[in-house]
């Protein structure tokens, strides 16, 4: 986008924001409707997940203009949002691996 401040250039800064309001707006009926879908809790946190990265991307992007950022501030986000997963799921995996087998020590025999 460009930086002068023409009414045209202004008239595309809110045709895109617009855009993104409806991308938001959508994304929320989604996750309202994926709410309803019948899948494990595992499955379900995995949806949840993936909906509000995709909607706090946008946000992050274009209302917080950091789609226009250099390539190091894009590149630490990434990495964040990469372990943030990692450090999500890490318990996720490790409570699924016991899943079905006898853990003494949680019923106290």
């Amino acid at each position: 986008m460009s930086n002068d401040h023409s009414k045209e250039s202004i008239q595309e800064h809110i045709r895109v924001y617009l855009m993104v309001f409806g991308a938001l707006a959508v994304l929320t009926v989604i996750t309202v409707l994926a709410s309803f879908i019948e899948v494990s809790t595992s499955e379900g946190i995995f949806l949840a997940l993936i909906i509000a990265s995709v909607k706090a991307s946008l946000v992050a992007g274009y209302f917080m203009h950091l789609i226009t950022e250099k390539g190091m501030i894009i590149s630490i986000l990434l990495v964040t949002v990469f372990f943030f997963f990692i450090m999500i799921f890490l318990p996720l995996i490790s409570y699924t691996d016991s899943a079905g087998t006898h853990l003494p020590w949680v019923d106290g025999q």
